[in-house]
């Protein structure tokens, strides 16, 4: 696993600038979308659309994650740490009891 990470992506940088708008119109024309190990530190990501999108080993940490449906995101090796997940669906193989040891403790997170 490496440590989180710009990533030379015109979708990464559209997050990095937290212009979701233009993430979700233009990641239409990309797939399969892979921003694994991006670093996306006190991003404000609310209202992106993630279906398909892989952010394995991507680091939350502060980031405002609230109300993302990523039920069909891979994020596998993803740290959560202090990020704000109210109303935020995670994927079914991801517990509760992980999710919140990656928002409390910084955990990676790792599926069943």
């Amino acid at each position: 696993m490496r440590a989180p990470h710009p990533i030379d992506h015109p979708l990464y940088q559209l997050l990095h600038n937290e212009k979701i708008k233009e993430f979700n119109e233009q990641r239409k024309n990309h797939h399969p979308v892979d921003l694994s190990g991006g670093d996306f530190r006190g991003a404000d990501l609310r209202g992106i659309e993630v279906d398909g999108v892989s952010f394995a080993d991507a680091y939350f940490r502060g980031a405002d994650l609230r109300g993302i449906d990523f039920r069909r995101t891979n994020l596998e090796g993803a740290s959560l740490a202090h990020a704000q997940i109210s109303g935020t669906y995670f994927p079914k193989e991801l517990s509760a009891e992980e999710v919140l040891m990656s928002v409390n403790h910084g955990t990676r997170l790792r599926y069943r």
